[in-house]
């Protein structure tokens, strides 16, 4: 094994975790900044008042994008398991 193959698996495995993570980070950010700016223009001093709808727009992200994260890591595994016999030799 090269180490051109170690990186591409690691640039390869490093994307793939980034795609699956974008969506959930990026609802957390989008309902966070919501909640945020409700908070300040209702003057709520709540700290736990964000981790409701956060959690439940993470949940709903989950169920909707869920099949396809779950799709794209079967393919990443698939891909990494069918090349474990180039790699060894």
């Amino acid at each position: 094994m090269t180490p051109e193959m170690v990186m591409t698996l690691a640039h390869e495995a490093m994307y793939i975790a980034l795609l699956l993570a974008a969506p959930l980070l990026l609802v957390s950010l989008v309902v966070g900044l919501v909640v945020s700016l409700f908070q300040a223009a209702t003057q709520i001093n709540e700290s736990t008042l964000s981790f409701i709808p956060k959690l439940v727009a993470i949940a709903l992200t989950l169920v909707i994008a869920g099949p396809w994260m779950l799709t794209t890591m079967l393919e990443y595994m698939h891909r990494m398991f069918t090349s474990i016999p180039a790699y060894a030799g």
